[in-house]
């Protein structure tokens, strides 16, 4: 369909004012970018350190890992000097208790062992050991502890133990053994160099377990802060204990568990004092790392902070060149918008001289009729009122003749008239007609005293711009406006609610309705149609609606009846700025323009209007139609 998109206020305020002026490309584009420039700032500050402490974690790591290595190196090697050591000095203590079998066993231990297999350490062993509150252990209660006692000074008084005890002694004296123990197969100590622990029960003992029943060697390091000796009471000592089995010679017969304690404090010192020489070379090695490490993350911190200003003036550098691109830019674009301006000025008047020229000729066609009409009933009635000339002169004679003469003279005067009163035309003296038509003439005065006034109205150009309005009043100016262009087939329907008064630019929204209306005509290309103008008060908006029963919008052409310089009618009779303009004034004046249509059966455009307008806009140029 053609949808009429004439304009409706002057185009170029009305345009301007409802873009809220014009873009400030360049003041918007500094904004911007400085922000998007301080953002890029802050992330490449953040990724720099980032970078850095990331390089920082990598060297710390590194070193980490490093001074770990050396360290389970260093544990590695104190570990392996500690296992060795045990192992070379288990392997002497086996050797020794060799040589000490082979020289004392058969001729001394073993009768000795035999006659100690005499004493029973059954009674104690029925002893039952007893949990110990402090740790929960199950341990020997002193009763089970001082038979054990008894049980060995028992075995002390048996014959031969002081010579086998001086023999231990004199063999074992300036050598590195500290003690010496032998344990039967019972587990029962039968010999101890310290005299106090003969007779203890070894038989749950894991090491006299390993070597008295499955013939091998166990040995361990300890720290003794006291201990025992054959030299006496010796303090502070490490020492290599071992469990070793005794086998009768030239057979693997094991008669006899042996344990034997050596001193490997020199030994382990040594160890210690090249564990700890080991230490401190890891510990230089690992501050020459540290020291390299504080110095690449130094040159890292210098490279990146160079490489961070060399991006920061590439961004400065670009921001400024962008900033001349684009105020040179807002420049053009600045005159193209006033050389825009002008041509839709121009394009607006055109429309504006257009739509003048239109609502003229219906209100010379209104006008017309009712001049035509008393200038006919004028002419009409002088033609009667002269008819009424000879009457009047006879009758003015008489008059003087009997104010002036006798009545003898008057009858002899009357005598004389009779042929002129005989002359005239007794039925052309009736005065009713000429009342009419005067009357006739009057109704047409008013009719178009009412055009006047409607029109006055309609335009208010005697009103201030802004000012408190009856819109159904407007409204029924418009309409009666529109009549003089809409045709005679078509109907407008006033269907006006009750409304309060609302403060608007009266004019502006009358050239909006008027628009509207017109539109509305325009639509309808069948032989009858209506327009409907609907008002109503929807909460606290006034809702106005211009219904047609026209052939509707399409919908390819419904997403365009709002944008600027789109018309389906010719260039010669469209500007195609009616409706935007229409939408721009009801906007400025705080409400909405929509529509409803449906293809073949019409359109509907609803206008809401808020009911107190606040700081209503006078800025808008007056109705376009009469400006």
């Amino acid at each position: 369909m053609a949808r009429n998109t004439k304009g409706v206020e002057g185009a170029s305020g009305a345009v301007a004012k409802a873009a809220g002026g014009r873009f400030q490309l360049v003041r918007y584009f500094s904004l911007t970018s400085l922000g998007l420039f301080i953002l890029v700032a802050v992330a490449l500050i953040y990724f720099e350190r980032s970078q850095g402490q990331f390089f920082q974690q990598v060297q710390q790591s590194q070193n980490a890992d490093f001074k770990r290595v050396q360290d389970a190196f260093a544990k590695q090697q104190d570990t392996a000097a500690r296992r060795d050591l045990i192992a070379v000095h288990e392997a002497g203590n086996v050797n020794l208790t060799r040589l000490f079998a082979n020289a004392l066993w058969e001729r001394d231990f073993a009768p000795f062992v035999a006659k100690a297999q005499a004493i029973s350490p059954d009674a104690c062993r029925a002893i039952a050991d007893v949990q110990d509150p402090k740790d929960g252990k199950m341990k020997q209660p002193a009763e089970k502890k001082a038979c054990f006692a008894e049980l060995g000074k028992a075995i002390m008084a048996l014959p031969g133990f002081t010579e086998i005890n001086t023999k231990v002694f004199d063999a074992m004296k300036k050598t590195s053994v500290f003690k010496i123990k032998v344990f039967d197969l019972r587990g029962l100590t039968v010999y101890s160099s310290e005299h106090a622990q003969i007779g203890e029960d070894k038989l749950t003992n894991a090491g006299w377990k390993g070597a008295a029943l499955e013939g091998k060697p166990t040995s361990e390091m300890t720290f003794r802060g006291k201990f025992s000796a054959f030299e006496g009471v010796v303090e502070n000592r490490d020492l290599i204990g071992s469990y070793l089995p005794v086998l009768t010679p030239g057979t693997d017969k094991i008669v006899g568990v042996f344990e034997v304690y050596s001193d490997v404090t020199r030994f382990l010192n040594q160890i210690k004092e090249t564990s700890a020489q080991i230490s401190k070379a890891a510990n230089d090695n690992q501050a020459k790392a540290e020291v390299l490490a504080a110095k690449n993350q130094e040159e890292v911190d210098a490279s990146a902070l160079t490489t961070l200003l060399i991006v920061l003036g590439l961004l400065v550098v670009l921001f400024v060149a962008l900033f001349v691109i684009v105020r040179r830019a807002d420049r053009i674009l600045v005159q193209q918008e006033g050389e825009r301006e002008h041509a839709q000025q121009q394009m607006a008047q055109s429309e504006k001289m257009a739509s003048l020229g239109q609502m003229v000729a219906g209100v010379a066609h209104q006008l017309n009729t009712p001049l035509a009409f008393s200038h006919n009933n004028v002419s009409m009635a002088m033609d009667v009122l002269s008819s009424f000339s000879t009457p009047l002169q006879v009758a003015g004679k008489l008059a003087k003749l009997v104010q002036n003469t006798k009545a003898d003279s008057v009858n002899l005067n009357i005598a004389k008239s009779r042929d002129q009163i005989a002359a005239i035309d007794v039925d052309n003296l009736d005065v009713t007609m000429p009342v009419e038509m005067l009357g006739d003439t009057l109704r047409g005065i008013e009719q178009m005293r009412e055009l006047v006034e409607n029109l006055r109205d309609f335009t208010r150009l005697d009103r201030s711009k802004t000012a408190q309005f009856d819109l159904n009043k407007g409204l029924h100016n418009v309409i009666y406006i529109a009549r003089s262009v809409i045709p005679t087939h078509i109907e407008v329907i006033e269907q006006f609610g009750e409304l309060p008064k609302i403060e608007c630019n009266a004019s502006q929204l009358n050239q909006v309705f008027l628009n509207l209306i017109n539109n509305a005509s325009q639509a309808i290309t069948a032989e009858q149609g209506t327009v409907t103008v609907t008002t109503s008060v929807e909460g606290d908006r006034i809702r106005v609606d211009v219904a047609d029963t026209g052939t509707g919008i399409e919908p390819d052409v419904l997403v365009h009846i709002f944008d600027n310089y789109y018309t389906t009618k010719p260039a010669s009779e469209g500007t195609g700025l009616g409706l935007p303009i229409a939408r721009s004034i009801v906007r400025e004046h705080g409400g909405e323009i929509t529509v409803k249509t449906e293809v073949g059966k019409g359109s509907t455009f609803t206008v809401f209007l808020p009911v107190a307008l606040a700081g209503t806009t006078q800025a808008a140029a007056p109705a376009a139609a009469l400006a």
